[in-house]
Protein backbone atom coordinates (compact mmCIF):
# COMPACT_ATOMS: atom_id res chain seq x y z
CA UNK A 1 0.00 0.00 0.00
CA UNK A 2 3.10 2.40 0.68
CA UNK A 3 4.88 2.14 -2.37
CA UNK A 4 1.25 2.26 -4.21
CA UNK A 5 0.67 5.62 -2.47
CA UNK A 6 4.57 7.24 -3.16
CA UNK A 7 3.64 5.85 -6.91
CA UNK A 8 1.08 7.78 -6.89
CA UNK A 9 3.47 10.84 -5.06
CA UNK A 10 5.63 10.55 -7.91
CA UNK A 11 3.55 10.78 -10.90
CA UNK A 12 1.57 13.71 -9.67
CA UNK A 13 5.36 15.65 -9.53
CA UNK A 14 5.50 14.04 -12.99
CA UNK A 15 8.29 11.55 -11.87
CA UNK A 16 8.78 8.65 -13.86
CA UNK A 17 9.42 5.19 -12.08
CA UNK A 18 11.07 2.38 -13.55
CA UNK A 19 12.34 -0.89 -12.06
CA UNK A 20 15.29 -2.11 -14.13
CA UNK A 21 18.30 -4.64 -14.19
CA UNK A 22 20.80 -2.55 -11.92
CA UNK A 23 24.74 -3.04 -10.28
CA UNK A 24 23.77 -5.03 -7.24
CA UNK A 25 25.31 -2.80 -4.94
CA UNK A 26 22.77 0.04 -6.58
CA UNK A 27 19.23 -0.57 -5.32
CA UNK A 28 17.80 2.66 -6.84
CA UNK A 29 19.05 6.25 -8.40
CA UNK A 30 17.41 9.69 -9.57
CA UNK A 31 18.14 12.06 -12.39
CA UNK A 32 16.23 14.59 -14.06
CA UNK A 33 12.78 13.12 -12.61
CA UNK A 34 13.18 9.73 -12.94
CA UNK A 35 13.60 7.29 -10.75
CA UNK A 36 14.47 3.85 -11.22
CA UNK A 37 14.81 1.07 -9.24
CA UNK A 38 16.52 -2.26 -9.19
CA UNK A 39 14.03 -4.97 -9.86
CA UNK A 40 16.08 -7.33 -7.91
CA UNK A 41 15.25 -5.44 -4.52
CA UNK A 42 13.15 -8.69 -3.32
CA UNK A 43 10.02 -7.11 -1.20
CA UNK A 44 7.36 -4.28 -1.69
CA UNK A 45 8.31 -2.51 1.54
CA UNK A 46 12.20 -2.36 0.36
CA UNK A 47 11.26 -1.00 -2.26
CA UNK A 48 9.01 1.73 -0.76
CA UNK A 49 11.84 2.60 1.27
CA UNK A 50 14.32 3.01 -1.96
CA UNK A 51 11.42 5.04 -3.52
CA UNK A 52 11.10 7.62 -0.51
CA UNK A 53 14.95 8.19 -0.81
CA UNK A 54 14.77 8.83 -4.36
CA UNK A 55 11.39 11.02 -3.82
CA UNK A 56 13.90 12.90 -1.39
CA UNK A 57 16.62 13.73 -4.16
CA UNK A 58 13.55 15.02 -6.34
CA UNK A 59 12.70 17.44 -3.70
CA UNK A 60 15.78 18.09 -1.80
CA UNK A 61 18.93 17.61 -4.47
CA UNK A 62 20.44 19.69 -7.17
CA UNK A 63 23.08 18.78 -9.52
CA UNK A 64 25.29 15.65 -9.87
CA UNK A 65 25.65 14.32 -6.25
CA UNK A 66 27.09 10.66 -7.30
CA UNK A 67 30.59 11.61 -5.60
CA UNK A 68 30.31 11.48 -2.08
CA UNK A 69 33.90 12.12 -1.29
CA UNK A 70 32.60 15.86 -1.90
CA UNK A 71 30.72 17.44 1.24
CA UNK A 72 27.92 19.31 -0.84
CA UNK A 73 27.02 16.03 -2.12
CA UNK A 74 27.27 14.11 1.43
CA UNK A 75 25.01 16.64 2.75
CA UNK A 76 22.45 16.73 -0.13
CA UNK A 77 22.22 12.83 0.44
CA UNK A 78 21.40 13.25 3.77
CA UNK A 79 18.51 15.75 3.24
CA UNK A 80 17.08 13.16 0.90
CA UNK A 81 17.01 10.61 3.45
CA UNK A 82 15.32 12.94 6.20
CA UNK A 83 13.02 13.51 3.51
CA UNK A 84 12.40 9.97 2.87
CA UNK A 85 12.56 9.45 7.32
CA UNK A 86 10.16 12.55 7.67
CA UNK A 87 7.77 10.89 5.26
CA UNK A 88 7.96 7.12 6.06
CA UNK A 89 8.94 7.28 9.80
CA UNK A 90 7.66 10.62 11.32
CA UNK A 91 7.75 10.88 15.16
CA UNK A 92 4.15 11.09 15.31
CA UNK A 93 3.25 8.05 13.76
CA UNK A 94 6.02 6.50 16.64
CA UNK A 95 3.74 8.10 18.76
CA UNK A 96 0.56 6.68 17.17
CA UNK A 97 2.01 3.14 17.43
CA UNK A 98 2.52 3.17 20.65
CA UNK A 99 -1.28 3.85 21.28
CA UNK A 100 -1.49 1.21 18.95
CA UNK A 101 0.24 -0.78 22.02
CA UNK A 102 3.17 -2.13 18.84
CA UNK A 103 5.61 -3.30 21.58
CA UNK A 104 8.31 -3.70 19.66
CA UNK A 105 10.89 -2.41 16.56
CA UNK A 106 9.58 -5.67 14.28
CA UNK A 107 5.98 -4.31 14.88
CA UNK A 108 6.87 -0.95 14.70
CA UNK A 109 8.55 -1.84 11.20
CA UNK A 110 5.43 -3.61 10.15
CA UNK A 111 3.01 -0.95 11.68
CA UNK A 112 4.64 1.78 9.47
CA UNK A 113 5.22 -0.58 6.35
CA UNK A 114 9.07 -0.13 6.09
CA UNK A 115 12.18 -2.43 6.50
CA UNK A 116 13.65 -2.83 9.81
CA UNK A 117 16.88 -1.42 8.75
CA UNK A 118 14.99 1.86 7.27
CA UNK A 119 13.51 2.02 10.93
CA UNK A 120 16.77 2.26 12.83
CA UNK A 121 18.56 4.62 10.35
CA UNK A 122 15.92 6.89 11.48
CA UNK A 123 16.00 6.41 14.49
CA UNK A 124 19.86 6.93 14.33
CA UNK A 125 19.22 10.22 12.56
CA UNK A 126 16.90 11.43 14.87
CA UNK A 127 18.90 10.63 17.68
CA UNK A 128 21.68 12.83 15.79
CA UNK A 129 19.79 15.28 15.46
CA UNK A 130 17.53 15.81 18.77
CA UNK A 131 19.88 13.92 21.12
CA UNK A 132 18.68 11.13 23.35
CA UNK A 133 14.68 12.20 23.51
CA UNK A 134 12.27 14.55 21.84
CA UNK A 135 9.25 15.64 23.02
CA UNK A 136 5.85 15.16 20.57
CA UNK A 137 2.08 15.74 21.06
CA UNK A 138 2.30 15.51 24.65
CA UNK A 139 4.74 12.65 24.57
CA UNK A 140 8.90 11.89 24.79
CA UNK A 141 10.18 9.73 22.14
CA UNK A 142 13.55 8.13 23.57
CA UNK A 143 15.65 6.80 20.70
CA UNK A 144 17.85 4.67 22.64
CA UNK A 145 16.15 2.45 23.41
CA UNK A 146 12.96 3.20 21.20
CA UNK A 147 10.45 4.19 23.51
CA UNK A 148 7.54 6.70 24.32
CA UNK A 149 6.30 7.60 27.52
CA UNK A 150 2.80 10.25 27.76
CA UNK A 151 3.67 13.06 30.03
CA UNK A 152 0.91 13.95 32.69
CA UNK A 153 0.45 17.69 33.82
Amino acid sequence: MLYENLLREAAKHDVDIYEKPMSPGVKGLYADSIIWINHTVPTVTEKACILAEELGHYHTSVGNIIDLGDIRSRKQELRARDWAYNRLVPLSKIVQAHHAHVSDRHELAEYLDVTEEFLQAAVDRYREKYGTYTIVDGHIIYFDPLAVAEIFD
